[in-house]
């Protein structure tokens, strides 16, 4: 299998999906000490917050709290990574040089699109090229997340056809990186592999990524066949907690890091990985979400 795997996987920290479904508040102080734990591991992103409506996500309501109080090591590669529903939240994002990336969910479910960032998917693109354009005037990159990439739960039309049609419109916009999302983890590997097997040799220029949710008997299977199509970008949560509120009562979680990290370092790959950091970030992560 080593030899299906890119040579270059971004594996993105995804903290924010883990804490903003959580019922309890979890207090500024503990958010500060989990990321900063995080930035230590060696992870290429830290998808650590999002700039939203407190009313929408109040589990995220001190983001702009947080970013001030992180601490990268020196020679630290870790960027960071905040999610924006509208052209408001972009504006407040950019604010911060400590974020690289802006996220920005653009729904192959209408439905989904109205209920997460109160919009249509027509006025959603509009909204991903002003914050394209906020990006490159500011010196961010932006990540468009295709929600409900392999179905949804609401009975919207869905097909594989779609996903490429609607991956296309957004890359035509300028977008460099674009990440495949089951938001409510109903792909299938052979959906991830027709996928990403029909975009990534169409978009070499473009990074394509996943961002999966899985149980813990379907998650190795959904993660081969993103690694064996060629994805070179790929999603997790330590412990598989989270899942989007917005989207369905019952939170399905996200992949699990730990799982992903010892399924990498069983073919001998992902070595750069700080494993005293690693283990702190669990420990951490065990204390928080009780």
């Amino acid at each position: 299998m080593k030899e299906n795997l890119p040579s270059e996987l971004q594996l993105i920290e995804c903290p924010r999906d883990a804490m903003q479904g959580w019922k309890n508040f979890i207090p500024t102080k503990d958010k500060i000490r989990y990321i900063n734990s995080l930035i230590k591991v060696g992870f290429h992103t830290i998808d650590f917050g999002s700039f939203v409506s407190p009313k929408t996500i109040p589990q995220m309501a001190d983001t702009k709290m947080i970013v001030p109080e992180l601490v990268f090591p020196e020679h630290c590669k870790t960027q960071l990574l905040s999610i924006v529903a509208n052209r408001r939240g972009a504006e407040e994002a950019i604010q911060f040089n400590q974020i690289k990336y802006l996220g920005f969910p653009f729904s192959i479910s209408p439905s989904f699109q109205m209920l997460n960032t109160n919009s249509t998917r027509e006025q959603s693109l509009k909204t991903v090229e002003e914050v394209q354009s906020l990006c490159v005037q500011n010196e961010k990159e932006l990540v468009v997340y295709l929600s409900m990439g392999f179905g949804n739960p609401y009975g919207d039309e869905y097909s594989t056809e779609l996903l490429l049609n609607w991956t296309k419109e957004i890359i035509d916009r300028g977008v460099k990186i674009v990440s495949l999302a089951d938001t409510v983890g109903l792909a299938t590997p052979a959906q991830i592999t027709t996928a990403l097997s029909k975009l990534i040799p169409s978009y070499y220029d473009t990074t394509i990524g996943v961002h999966l949710h899985a149980q813990s008997i379907n998650w190795e299977n959904k993660l081969v066949a993103a690694i064996n199509a060629g994805c070179k970008r790929i999603d997790g949560a330590l412990k598989g907690i989270g899942g989007c509120p917005m989207a369905q009562e019952e939170l399905v979680g996200n992949m699990d890091t730990i799982l992903m990290l010892s399924y990498f370092k069983s073919k001998l790959y992902f070595g750069d990985i700080n494993e005293d950091a690693l283990n702190q970030s669990i420990q951490i992560a065990n204390e928080i979400f009780q």
